[in-house]
């Protein structure tokens, strides 16, 4: 991958990929809310029925008005606010108000609602600027002392698409600096960090590209949280690839003069280890489909699409671009013929030997560690309500705290529920009686005999109380003969989106460890080793989702993990931890022969664990970058999945797998006697199987 016909795959690699960036063009999915809804979901059959209902492309916006101060709300206190909502409803004149008051009063007089029509279709950045004249219409010539607050349905989505207003720019700054410093720290050269920078950089943007096609070809969903996690999975796994790949060239160079013959050496050798890496990742996201959430099966294909790009890149385009400037890269510290051999000497040499010493002390002792930050979980509420989902102030969250605190809870945003016609009185009855409901009323016929009815419930929306009276009202409406009544609306959408998410944690997790155990033993062509492997990664992303929920909850306050949390920092955890298992057990099997398993792991841990260490430090440091965007959700699974991979670098990688591999000997590798047994013809110790590392 140094001579000509590499420069020309390399140019025909960048040539196509800017065409297609030029055809294909941007994502604009920044903007767009998240797809969180299951097709089957009862309350997504609701929202697919309420089309055939008047006023269906009519959502309303809430204006909440109140005393800064919290006292009373005088008589021009409510001429203000009338004229407030007029001036709102003169934003888009096509739109005509619901029938009824135009302002409803608070019971205790401190605070006012009154709804204002939303074109429904209106979503992402062009539903946020709908929203902005609205609050601009609301508050133009309040007078002093008065607080307008616009929340509802249309106000929760546009503060949603402007979380992700150039979020993606900052995230790629943000990201790419933290590369480039840590880089420069990992190979303390002025230089050599701008070559894989360059290189993973312009893969993200052709991921981004390719994201983008696939989503119109596919028709999946692609918002903006997608195309984050996407970026830092590119850029995390990309650096990580050029960081092995970087660290055998640099190996190389200590035994052979000549820059291009080592290159290709490492390339060679490195190379089956990365693409098994990246195989098990993209095959461990394409599982991601089982799931039932499109926001998930979104990830899962766009992410893969994303880490496929960045191994062609590393593998393809990398190679001549270290090649062209030679040895002058590694500038200061040019590795040179001769120098000392890092699997007999150096630090990790030494930790190796010492866990080779005391192989049970170790395992026990890390085994047992993992297993108190696994007790994180214990007491862990899991699901985020409506208005837990930002880490930033946003005027939807604090106008409904504000109705909330002098209205019924779900006022601002009823509960629908849709029946036939004929069962109308059956219906009305039920939920006039149901425990949790203040209020049920009719709220229009369809042309296809069925009827519409707004209830208000008395639980603040998306709790676990609000969710135990919709499972009430499904229940109870279920036993009316021919009503074919479903529930729908924001409370029922957040119900039925935590049980997807929990039905799918159930069918990908164990999908995920099947692929994972499926890639390892075909790739090491054993049953223990592979076996060993999954067992200590899923111990270790057990470990870091309790550490990780104990941090989110008692250091940073956050209220819940997020219902999607578990599922993508497990997948994420057990993906990315195998990564590195297959970097240091294809090395330990590859000095194995002639040495034994003890000999070959220490050797093993001396050569990798400096170059698995920087890699896990540097995608820790890109998932945590996840940080700067404003949603809980993202924050959390930065956190989570960044100290897990700190947990697999330092405990997992270089002293629990170490010891078990030393306990188990060479029976590890069984069935496969090629691995201990093979020598050359000279009686030296040789793998049977390629170098991988």
């Amino acid at each position: 991958m140094t001579g000509q016909r590499s420069w020309a795959v390399a140019l025909t690699v960048l040539v196509l990929a800017g065409a297609f960036m030029a055809l294909v063009g941007g994502n604009d999915a920044a903007g767009q809310s998240p797809a969180s809804l299951p097709a089957s979901a009862e309350s997504a059959e609701v929202d697919g029925l309420l089309t055939d209902f008047p006023e269906s492309g009519v959502t309303p916006a809430i204006l909440v008005g109140s005393r800064a101060d919290g006292g009373v709300l005088t008589d021009a206190d409510l001429a203000a606010f009338d004229a407030a909502r007029n001036r709102m409803l003169g934003v888009d004149r096509t739109l005509e108000p619901s029938p009824g008051p135009a302002l409803i009063p608070s019971p205790d007089g401190r605070a006012v609602i009154g709804q204002v029509p939303a074109d429904s279709e209106l979503s992402g950045f062009a539903l946020n600027d709908r929203v902005a004249e609205l609050r601009a219409a609301a508050t133009d010539s309040l007078p002093p002392g008065l607080l307008a607050q616009v929340t509802g349905g249309p106000a929760f989505g546009a503060d949603i698409a402007d979380s992700f207003s150039g979020a993606n720019v900052t995230l790629l700054a943000v990201t790419a600096l933290v590369v480039a410093v840590l880089l420069i720290v990992t190979y303390r050269s002025p230089i050599l960090w701008l070559v894989p920078l360059a290189v993973v950089g312009f893969a993200d943007r052709v991921a981004s590209t390719v994201g983008t096609a696939v989503a119109e070809l596919t028709g999946l969903t692609f918002d903006g949280s997608t195309s984050g996690i996407t970026s830092v999975l590119v850029f995390g796994a990309g650096t990580n690839y050029a960081l092995l790949l970087i660290s055998r060239y640099r190996e190389e160079l200590r035994a052979e003069p000549d820059h291009r013959v080592a290159l290709r050496h490492a390339v060679r050798r490195a190379g089956p280890a990365i693409v098994a890496s990246n195989v098990t990742v993209v095959l461990a996201l394409l599982t991601l489909l089982l799931a039932t959430i499109p926001s998930t099966r979104s990830l899962g294909v766009l992410a893969a699409a994303g880490l496929l790009v960045a191994l062609i890149f590393v593998l393809l385009v990398l190679p001549p671009a270290l090649a062209l400037s030679g040895k002058r890269l590694f500038w200061p510290f040019v590795p040179r013929v001769g120098d000392p051999d890092n699997t007999t000497h150096g630090a990790w040499f030494r930790v190796a030997s010492a866990v080779a010493r005391h192989p049970r002390r170790t395992a026990t002792v890390s085994i047992m560690a993992l297993g108190v930050c696994a007790a994180g979980l214990i007491g862990t509420h899991v699901g985020l309500s409506q208005t837990e989902q930002f880490r930033v102030a946003a005027e939807s969250v604090d106008g409904l705290d504000t109705l909330a605190a002098h209205f019924p809870s779900g006022l601002s945003d009823p509960t629908t529920v849709v029946a036939r016609t004929e069962a109308t009185d059956a219906v009305q009855r039920v939920l006039a009686d149901a425990e949790g409901v203040v209020s049920a009323s009719e709220a229009g016929r369809s042309s296809t005999g069925l009827m519409r009815w707004a209830v208000v419930l008395d639980a603040p929306p998306a709790t676990e109380e609000s969710f135990a009276t919709i499972d009430t009202i499904r229940a109870a409406l279920a036993d009316i003969g021919g009503a074919d009544a479903l529930v729908g609306g924001s409370d029922a959408q957040a119900l039925d989106k935590r049980d997807a998410a929990l039905r799918d944690q159930v069918i990908v997790i164990p999908a995920i460890l099947l692929v994972v155990l499926a890639v390892l033993v075909v790739l090491l062509r054993a049953v223990v080793a592979p076996l060993v492997l999954v067992g200590t990664t899923v111990l270790s992303a057990v470990a870091a989702l309790g550490l990780g929920s104990w941090v989110s909850t008692r250091i940073f306050g956050f209220p819940a993990l997020d219902d999607t949390v578990p599922l993508f920092a497990f997948l994420f955890l057990v993906a990315l931890g195998v990564d590195y298992s297959i970097f240091l057990v294809t090395r330990a099997r590859e000095e194995t022969p002639g040495r034994g398993t003890r000999a070959a792991i220490v050797r093993a841990v001396a050569a990798t664990g400096g170059v698995i260490t920087s890699a896990g430090i540097v995608l820790a440091a890109v998932f945590a970058v996840l940080g700067v965007l404003p949603l809980i959700t993202l924050t959390q699974l930065g956190i989570v999945v960044g100290l897990g991979i700190l947990l697999d670098t330092f405990v997992v990688r270089t002293l629990v797998i170490p010891a078990l591999f030393t306990l188990v000997g060479d029976a590890v590798w069984w069935p496969n006697r090629q691995a201990t047994s093979t020598l050359d013809s000279r009686g030296e110790a040789r793998s049977a199987v390629p170098s991988e590392i």
